[in-house]
């Protein structure tokens, strides 16, 4: 990545800072929201309770709010995934993390899974939301992952994501490079699960990564701050 005097704010808009691991209290919580909002992030990412919580504290910032939906296993109902998206809406999430029915994908019901993540994406799109799509890159093969990439391309999803975090292993240099590939332009990458320093930033930017979930924001952005100040 060539660095320009603004390569840090840059990389802040490319951060959905995570809140997702299950043992964070309500007080870590509205920590990591204020860190959000600190370092201007693209979003916060938060469960679904979290919701109204955050979009109440980043109201008047540049940070936006989003949530996940199915997870972090992708196995809840077609029905459910909806009804969770509906009310993370309503709450006031306007980006959608989804994981796509991973059983599914590897039996080979394509359609299915299409059909799945094009009912979320039209009801996000009707509500000025866009969709992350998840794949879990680590239980996929490479022909699992370009499969998935185009089924969410067709389904009319807005990103392809490489993992929830809580797989068996996160982002690589070799799925991001692949997925890149499986889309048009139209469709956004995102890399999530091991990007944890300014280096690994670089490097999935340079594989063709438009967004990344982090829990390191802090350390990455003033790691970038130390290297690229005047």
């Amino acid at each position: 990545m060539e660095v320009r005097m603004n390569t840090c704010e840059k990389i802040a808009k490319m951060i959905d800072h995570s809140l997702l691991r299950p043992f964070l209290t309500q007080d870590e919580i509205t920590e990591g929201l204020e860190t959000a909002k600190r370092y201007h992030c693209a979003t916060v990412c938060v469960h679904p309770e979290d919701v109204v919580r955050a979009a109440s504290l980043l109201k008047e910032s540049d940070v936006k709010v989003s949530t996940v939906i199915g997870f972090p296993h992708g196995a809840h109902t077609t029905e459910v995934k909806v009804f969770e998206a509906k009310k993370a809406l309503e709450d006031g999430a306007v980006e959608l993390d989804m994981v796509m029915n991973i059983g599914r994908l590897l039996s080979g019901e394509y359609e299915y899974v299409r059909q799945e993540i094009k009912q979320i994406v039209e009801l996000a799109h009707a509500n000025g939301a866009i969709v992350k799509v998840i794949l879990e890159n680590c239980y996929l093969t490479r022909e699992l992952i370009r499969i998935g990439c185009e089924i969410c391309e067709q389904a009319g999803a807005d990103f392809v994501k490489t993992s929830t975090g809580f797989g068996t292993g996160g982002a690589t240099l070799e799925d991001l490079r692949l997925m890149r590939a499986s889309c048009s332009p139209a469709v956004k990458i995102k890399a999530a699960g091991g990007v944890r320093t300014l280096d690994d930033v670089l490097k999935v930017i340079e594989a063709g990564t438009d967004r990344f979930g982090a829990t390191a924001t802090i350390a990455i952005l003033e790691e970038c701050k130390r290297r690229y100040s005047e």
